[in-house]
């Protein structure tokens, strides 16, 4: 059983995209934003973690990508709350 740290700070959900995603597909952020019918500058937002992924962002990049919503979703969840977390605890 694998166990990961709580008190490391979770992967961006832009990172994640960046990583996981984009790069080993060959896929590049204008090819993405095309592909999901939202401006280049959305994606590149959320890739540079400036913006968070949305809802909507979500079911579009479960399409494009193979994912499925929740899990994009619940990697901005886990972003946002380890902030949170930090923020509160300053």
């Amino acid at each position: 059983m694998v166990r990961i740290p709580k008190d490391r700070e979770p992967t961006p959900s832009g990172t994640m995209l960046l990583q996981e995603f984009l790069q080993p597909l060959g896929i590049t952020q204008s090819e993405l934003a095309v592909a999901i019918n939202v401006p280049f500058q959305r994606v590149n937002e959320v890739a540079r973690g400036w913006r968070g992924v949305t809802p909507s962002t979500a079911l579009w990049l479960s399409r494009c990508l193979g994912t499925t919503p929740e899990f994009c979703m619940n990697l901005q969840l886990r972003w946002d709350l380890y902030r949170a977390q930090r923020e509160e605890a300053e």
